[in-house]
C-alpha cells in the first residue's frame, strides 16, 4: 500500500522531530464539568458551535502570553521567542493528518476562534486548505478524545517546541467538601499532556504553564 504525499511528509517531519528534540512529558487532569455544561448554551447565545477544541485553543494562546518561552525555539546559542502565537491543531482528514493554523490566537475571542476552527476543519477535510493556512504554527494541539483515547503523548512538530495532547472526557467520582462534610460527586475529567523540547524549556516552567491551562479550563467563563 503506497504512502500518500501527506503521509510521507508527516512521517519525515515526525522523524526529524524525534531525532532532534529531546522532549520530556508532563500530565495534568482538568475538571471540565462546567466547561462541558457551558458549551451548548454558548453555542446558542454566540450563534456559532463552540467545540471543546475552541476552548483548548483559546486557553493555550492565553497561557503562552503568560509563559512566552513556550513558543521559543533554539537558534544557535540563543533562544528565539516567536513573534506571534499561532496555534496549529491536528485534523484527521481522508488524505491524512492535516494541521491548520489559527494565527494570532491570543488576539481572538472564543467565538472568533470557534468560527475559524470550523472553517479550517471543513477545508482540511475537503482538501481545500491554502498553504498559508497551514504555515506558521508556533505551538500545537492534538485532541484524540473524540476517539475514546484517555491520554497520549504528542510529537512536537518541527516548527514548535511544545504540543498539548488532550484525551477523552471521562466521568469520575471525586471527593467534594459540602458544608464541612465530604461527599462523593461525579465530575467530568480530561487528561492534558505536554510534550516539551528540554533544550528550550525546563520542567518547572512547563509545569507552571500546564497548571495555568488547567486552572483556565476549570473556570471557563473567563475564556469567553
Amino acid at each position: 500500500m503506497p504512502l500518500t504525499r501527506i503521509q510521507k511528509l508527516i512521517g519525515e517531519r515526525m522523524l526529524k522531530s524525534k531525532l532532534s528534540k529531546p522532549c520530556f512529558y508532563i500530565e495534568s487532569k482538568a475538571d471540565v464539568t462546567e466547561l462541558m455544561s457551558l458549551r451548548p448554551r454558548l453555542s446558542k447565545s454566540l450563534g456559532v458551535k463552540i467545540t471543546s477544541n475552541a476552548f483548548f485553543i483559546r486557553t493555550l494562546a492565553l497561557a503562552v502570553k503568560e509563559y512566552p518561552l513556550m513558543v521559543g525555539r533554539l537558534d544557535g546559542d540563543k533562544i528565539q521567542i516567536a513573534d506571534a502565537i499561532n496555534v496549529g491543531f491536528a485534523v484527521n482528514a481522508p488524505q491524512g493528518v492535516i494541521v491548520p493554523v489559527i494565527k494570532n490566537a491570543d488576539k481572538k475571542k472564543l467565538a472568533e476562534i470557534a468560527s475559524e476552527e470550523k472553517l479550517l476543519t471543513e477545508k482540511a477535510r475537503s482538501n481545500k486548505l491554502a498553504l498559508e493556512e497551514m504555515r506558521g504554527e508556533t505551538i500545537a494541539l492534538s485532541n484524540l478524545g473524540v476517539y475514546g483515547t484517555d491520554s497520549f503523548f504528542g510529537i512536537v512538530p518541527p516548527p514548535a517546541s511544545t504540543i498539548l495532547a488532550v484525551g477523552n472526557v471521562v466521568k469520575m467520582v471525586c471527593p467534594e467538601d459540602s458544608n464541612g462534610s465530604p461527599k462523593a460527586v461525579v465530575r467530568k475529567i480530561t487528561s492534558l499532556t505536554l510534550a516539551v523540547d528540554h533544550r528550550v524549556i525546563n520542567g518547572a516552567y512547563a509545569a507552571e504553564f500546564l497548571n495555568f491551562i488547567t486552572e483556565q479550563l476549570q473556570t471557563p467563563q473567563q475564556l469567553i
